[in-house]
């Protein structure tokens, strides 16, 4: 009997680090869907590339930290899934969408507060219910999470403790997701040059040359130290790591 192709969905997959998850999972043989906010035209190029390593992809629209409209997307994703794959489900889930905002504990707004939770705890936490009846059976589920969850750097107090949640959220739908034979896991990955919260890291060379001398391996992240562990987790190769926190950071503060 000839295996189903297996489907990705990676939210936030138009640029940064989902855009090279989406592409390290291509070259694994995956199809994929990635959600993109605002830039719809990124999100086609990516399709393209995809495409272009001779996959199927398709991009849809989705604001993870609008929980009001997250049925439609639900709607929508079944839709592609039955016109594009003539199947009702997908296999990996990749709950990777995320901005970041650096302000320092006594001045974060209640506002940023909100925003940040919304779309790192609440979305992930509401977007991955809705899509349980949408997952197959022995998928695998992956957050994305940081490494400031374990040490910690001034300005990102609520970004870290929501990704701390996730930590620990991680573990709970391992639990109880494990019936259905899904495994559930975190990736965190150290300070990664992206242009997440405005590019610091890759543009600030103050900053980088700091992170790179506190860093094992002597250097700062790069997309491409990402992509591939989060395809190795959604690989029969990694089938059997479940609940855990998977630091992906070179050996930063150790």
């Amino acid at each position: 009997m000839m295996e189903t192709q297996k489907i990705a969905l990676v939210t936030g997959g138009s640029r940064g680090l989902g855009k090279n998850m989406a592409l390290a999972l291509a070259q694994k043989g995956n199809d994929l869907i990635i959600t993109y906010n605002s830039n719809k035209t990124e999100a086609d190029e990516v399709v393209n590339s995809i495409e272009a390593l001779g996959q199927k992809a398709a991009a849809l629209q989705l604001n993870v930290g609008e929980v009001k409209n997250f049925d439609g997307f639900v709607t929508a994703l079944s839709t592609v899934l039955i016109e594009k794959w003539k199947r009702p489900s997908f296999d990996f889930l990749i709950n990777n969408a995320g901005i970041g905002i650096y302000t320092p504990f006594a001045s974060t707004t209640e506002e940023q507060f909100d925003l940040l939770t919304n779309i790192h705890f609440k979305g992930v936490y509401f977007l991955t219910q809705k899509l349980l009846p949408v997952i197959a059976d022995g998928g695998r589920i992956i957050n994305v999470s940081t490494g400031l969850t374990r040490f910690s750097l001034p300005g990102y107090s609520a970004y870290a403790a929501l990704k701390g949640a996730i930590e620990v959220l991680t573990k709970y739908l391992a639990k109880e997701l494990g019936a259905r034979g899904i495994a559930v896991n975190a990736v965190a990955p150290g300070a990664i040059e992206t242009d997440f919260a405005g590019g610091v890291v890759r543009d600030n060379e103050q900053m980088n040359q700091g992170i790179a001398a506190n860093t094992a391996l002597g250097r700062v992240g790069l997309p491409n130290d990402i992509g591939g562990v989060v395809a190795f987790l959604c690989s029969k190769e990694g089938s059997w790591i479940n609940a855990q926190r998977l630091e992906v950071s070179g050996g930063m503060f150790i």
